[in-house]
């Protein structure tokens, strides 16, 4: 399984960016999918994720700003993220859970898309 994200850059306080994640691969399905991101210094953290059912859980910190969809005939996921503050600015990992053997999940990683937020 190879994960994809695209959709990072700089953007100006207060602006908006919209985060992509293709999986590609042996998918027969996906279970959980989301983001996580990691600034310099900091441990990688939960953003938002998404389940197969459409749950979704996010970080306090974008409560209200962000919000992580799913399309899984394309095998996508993506982050629309609103009203971005400087401390946004990080490295943004896709994360996928697929189904192993019975009953199990595997995660894979994607490569990170750097978003730079200026204040």
């Amino acid at each position: 399984v190879q994960l994809q994200a695209s959709g990072g850059g700089l953007v100006q306080a207060g602006g908006s960016l919209r985060l992509s994640c293709v999986a590609s691969g042996s998918i027969v399905s996906i279970n959980t999918t989301g983001w996580y991101r990691q600034s310099p210094g900091k441990e990688r953290e939960l953003v938002a994720v998404i389940t197969s059912a459409g749950l979704t859980n996010y970080a306090d910190f974008v409560k209200g700003r962000f919000t992580v969809s799913r399309d899984n005939a394309k095998n996508t996921v993506y982050l629309q993220m609103n009203s971005l503050k400087a401390e946004d600015t990080a490295v943004y990992y896709c994360n996928v859970n697929v189904p192993y053997g019975l009953g199990y999940g595997m995660d894979y990683w994607g490569k990170g898309t750097l978003v730079t937020v200026s204040s």
